[in-house]
């Protein structure tokens, strides 16, 4: 049976982590979970299993924590699990989570599809899949706002800057799909007690071929502050109001 492979991250909560008076982060009362962007990639995936008769297969890269993810995965229409279980996910950049994720693929028979979300939540890189298809040699289509299987062909409508644009690739391939491609359903608690007699394979990194020696560090986090001019225009008309607010974007460069 065909199976398409989702691949997603266990992430802090963003809207815990706190912001110190010295501009540093406080991430004490931040939970773990699910990205939110990865909760629609797999209903993405879930659904084109259904279109294609075949089953979807969750697989995340992370440490010990990210096992709390997998029953969470599960109650979300998955039929199965991978996970990595490495402590070198802590410090993994876009090239070793790749190299990680294309080992474990090559452990799970008969897949004809991966799919990614564009970006993670906590860093939105944009890394990952274009890296995984190169490591797999299969086509990636980035950007994907919707998708549709009909036999050995996938179309893809890729939401550019402008534009639309329709792809048509021959599986098996990679896509990244946007967070708007679909909403997430929340699992009913049927869906959450099956979850937990769902098969779930535990990958080491001795079980897999994968660099996970990281090309990139990261010394520092602090927050992003961006100051904003407050501009107060009172007198005039409307239409006189309109055109100094644009003249003044003119000026700051911002039109």
């Amino acid at each position: 049976m065909p199976k398409i492979v989702v691949c997603y991250k266990w992430v802090l909560d963003e809207a815990l982590i706190r912001l110190r008076a010295d501009e540093s982060l406080d991430f004490s009362a931040a939970e773990y979970k699910i990205s939110d962007y990865d909760r629609n990639t797999i209903e993405a995936a879930v659904r084109a299993a259904q279109a294609i008769e075949g089953t979807t297969v969750g697989l995340t890269f992370g440490t010990a924590e990210a096992k709390r993810s997998i029953k969470d995965a599960l109650s979300r229409g998955l039929d199965e699990s991978y996970w990595i279980n490495a402590p070198e996910a802590s410090r993994a950049d876009g090239a070793v989570t790749a190299s990680a994720l294309a080992g474990a693929l090559s452990k799970i028979e008969d897949v004809r599809l991966v799919v990614c979300t564009e970006g993670a939540s906590d860093t939105f890189a944009r890394q990952v899949p274009p890296r995984l298809g190169a490591l797999m040699d299969w086509p990636t289509i980035t950007s994907v706002a919707e998708l549709h299987i009909e036999g050995d062909t996938l179309t893809a409508v890729r939401k550019l800057k402008d534009s639309l644009e329709t792809v048509e690739v021959t599986l098996p391939c990679v896509v990244a799909v946007l967070p708007e491609i679909n909403e997430a359903p929340l699992p009913g608690l049927k869906a959450v007690l099956a979850a937990g007699k769902k098969p779930v394979t535990e990958l080491a990194p001795a079980d897999i071929e994968a660099d996970l020696s990281p090309k990139v560090t990261a010394s520092s986090t602090r927050a992003y502050l961006m100051s904003r001019k407050n501009l107060i225009i009172k007198e005039g008309s409307a239409e006189e109001k309109v055109a100094a607010l644009v003249e003044h974007f003119h000026k700051e460069g911002l039109v």
